[in-house]
């Protein structure tokens, strides 16, 4: 038996991802509070900018705008990026809002 996350979320990585520059706080059972960077985002994950000290399938959970509370297991890390999916598909209409939010600039935004 695999001691990893165990995602109901089949990989999507090749998902449309947006980018953004987004710091948020996240949540870890042993390390605690964790300033995260957010690059880019999609409706199945997001990817960080920095050194993580996690290992893949590590749990996080955080509060993101419009989508609230969401947990999030780590994928993969390599050079200083780290990818996580999302433990559910954000609705397209939350998933909208929320890139409006965390992307202040409309040209980077998703066409409608």
């Amino acid at each position: 038996m695999s001691a990893g996350a165990q995602l109901t979320v089949t990989d999507k990585r090749r998902a449309a991802r947006h980018p953004v520059d987004y710091t948020v706080i996240a949540e870890h059972r042993q390390l605690g509070d964790l300033d995260l960077h957010i690059v880019n985002i999609s409706a199945q994950g997001f990817m960080l900018q920095g050194e993580m000290a996690l290992e893949r399938g590590e749990r996080l959970v955080m509060r993101l705008p419009v989508v609230g509370r969401i947990e999030a297991h780590m994928i993969w890390t390599h050079e200083g990026r780290s990818g996580f999916q999302f433990e559910r598909i954000i609705r397209v209409d939350d998933f909208l809002k929320l890139v409006d939010t965390l992307q202040p600039n409309p040209r980077l935004r998703p066409r409608r």
